[in-house]
């Protein structure tokens, strides 16, 4: 499988980021580790966690999807093998958005301890309080960078202007210099990225993955009308689809997937990756069937009439 390479370091990642949001919260242990074995089975092995996951499960800290990760990579023996991200700087119960340099000195040894490992291979500033100066948080990470701590670091969900300023910082400073972008797009969710963040992928060489890739399911074709809102916990986070463009996204994706004899969710992902900058798209599973979903999505080619009917409905 063809690996990409993260920005301008040495970690090179196959085109599927797994999604860590379920460990943990929707699967125990025992399916969370089901799950990991066939995503690297399969010859992945790239993943994606936070220490806020899954904090809303009790209120408190977190903690769970990197204790659960940990515990399946030392079980395992397969710490060398992953590329492991986590995050820093979102909320739980029992602080705030926070992205100060005490936080992250904090945090980045609870994330260790959680992950059973001396490193993290990509630390992403996960939320952005919008107060602390970007050279704080940026010498933060110098700190743990130079202790062996953190390999290399990326930004998600950040303002253009202060991403651009962290830049500018890191120039400036000789700070280290943010290698990915985690930000929210899909095909129902355009606008957003591909005006304010993509000229800054390109700009500065970020290695963008995509999180919510199926829009909480919508692309899924799971949802077409209000009744099929209660088919998921997550039906009302998807009900504001269910407009014109969403139906026409989902008319196109039938189209393409019954050319291709594949699954909605597959032609999905696979448009993603068909796009500028994208390295892997995040896709959590839980269960078999949605991870064969994940897993056919790199195979897919498309021609140009496939890409324009997607390009045509999502616009």
């Amino acid at each position: 499988m063809k690996k990409i390479q993260i920005g301008t370091t040495d970690l090179h990642v196959a085109p599927i980021n797994l999604g860590g949001n379920v460990f943990g919260w929707t699967l125990d242990e025992k399916q969370s580790f089901e799950i990991l074995d066939a995503f690297v089975d399969q010859g992945f092995n790239f993943i994606d966690t936070a220490d806020m996951y899954s904090y809303w499960v009790d209120g408190k800290d977190g903690g769970q999807s990197e204790t659960i990760l940990g515990t399946w990579m030392k079980s395992r023996g397969n710490r060398d093998q992953i590329i492991m991200a986590t995050k820093v700087g979102g909320e739980t119960g029992t602080h705030p958005v926070d992205t100060t340099k005490k936080h992250i000195l904090e945090a980045v040894d609870k994330s260790l301890k959680r992950l059973q490992t001396d490193y993290i291979d990509l630390y992403y500033t996960h939320f952005d309080d919008e107060k602390t100066p970007v050279e704080e948080t940026l010498e933060a990470y110098d700190e743990i960078i130079k202790a062996g701590k953190v390999r290399h670091i990326a930004a998600s969900n950040i303002s253009p202007e202060r991403l651009e300023a962290s830049f500018a910082a890191s120039e400036k400073n000789n700070l280290p210099k943010y290698q990915a972008l985690q930000p929210h797009y899909n095909m129902v969710e355009r606008e957003g990225y591909e005006s304010n963040y993509a000229p800054l992928a390109e700009k500065y060489n970020l290695t963008v993955f995509p999180y919510w890739s199926l829009a909480a399911g919508f692309l899924t074709g799971k949802y077409r009308s209000e009744d099929d809102l209660n088919k998921s916990v997550r039906g009302d986070s998807v009900k504001k689809y269910l407009d014109k463009k969403g139906l026409a996204v989902l008319k196109a994706l039938d189209q393409v997937s019954e050319k291709h004899n594949t699954s909605q969710a597959t032609v999905s992902l696979a448009w993603l990756m068909a796009q500028p900058h994208i390295g892997a798209p995040i896709a959590s599973a839980t269960s078999e069937k949605q991870l064969k979903t994940i897993f056919e999505a790199p195979k897919l080619k498309f021609d140009s009439e496939d890409l324009a009917v997607l390009n045509t409905a999502s616009k």
